[in-house]
């Protein structure tokens, strides 16, 4: 029988989904011992129904599943919960496959063997990010965007615009500093965490994919629609600027 998901214990539920039995137990038996809720599944549709009848905070998500892509498994539940924390425990090395997976809608990832201290650490580094309380600016208007901390809201005239975590973050980073160049450092220590462990290649994903989604709003628009730039700054970071360029 599973443990209880965290909503029904007071803890943070983490839906393991792993068909390695060595890997599986090692993660279950760390995690509980940790003081987190956990279940574990060894087949991406196990996760998926599983997820459908109950909440969790955390997916860490094999890709080499016996019965469907994990990168499908990523993709669905992103798609259906857009602050689950995501990530990815992967055999695959290649820049490719690691580009593959957060684009895929993952947070983070980590390359087998990995340490259960490292998984921990990186657990709440991202739980932290997500439960301390700060003071929420008022919402942002840049160009026909308005950026609405508060309520995690991006709209277009009016119109939602999907944003992933991730991308919303960075966002509202770069909008609370328009006009000034932010360096890539800055980036990952506040968008993800100042003891970041992995690649910086996730800000380059994350941005990309920023820039689609807001590019693609701009398209569907009824409305001409007129958008803030992001700038690269070759070597240094990124700059929002305060109108169109």
């Amino acid at each position: 029988m599973r443990t209880p998901p965290a909503a029904d214990r007071g803890r943070f539920g983490v839906l393991i989904v792993e068909d390695d039995n060595t890997i599986g137990r090692h993660l279950e038996t760390g995690l509980r011992s940790n003081d987190y809720a956990t279940a574990w599944f060894r087949t991406g549709a196990g996760a998926l129904t599983e997820a459908a009848q109950a909440s969790y905070d955390v997916l860490l998500l094999d890709l080499g599943l016996p019965d469907m892509d994990g990168l499908d498994v990523a993709r669905t539940l992103r798609a259906r919960f857009p602050d689950l924390l995501i990530i990815i425990l992967t055999a695959r090395t290649d820049d490719i496959d690691v580009i593959a997976g957060l684009d895929a809608g993952a947070d983070d990832y980590l390359v087998k063997p990995f340490s259960l201290t490292v998984l921990l650490a990186r657990l709440r580094a991202h739980l932290r990010r997500r439960t301390t309380a700060s003071p929420q600016p008022e919402p942002v208007t840049l160009g026909h965007l308005v950026l609405d901390e508060t309520a995690r809201r991006c709209t277009l005239h009016g119109a939602d615009i999907p944003l992933r975590p991730k991308e919303f973050e960075l966002l509202a980073l770069l909008s609370r500093h328009a006009g000034e160049a932010v360096s890539r450092e800055t980036l990952m220590a506040k968008v993800w965490d100042e003891n970041w462990f992995g690649s910086t290649k996730t800000l380059d994903v994350t941005m990309a994919g920023l820039r689609r989604r807001l590019t693609a709003a701009a398209k569907s628009s009824p409305r001409p629609a007129r958008l803030p730039q992001i700038t690269t700054l070759r070597g240094h970071g990124y700059r929002l600027e305060q109108e169109p360029g």
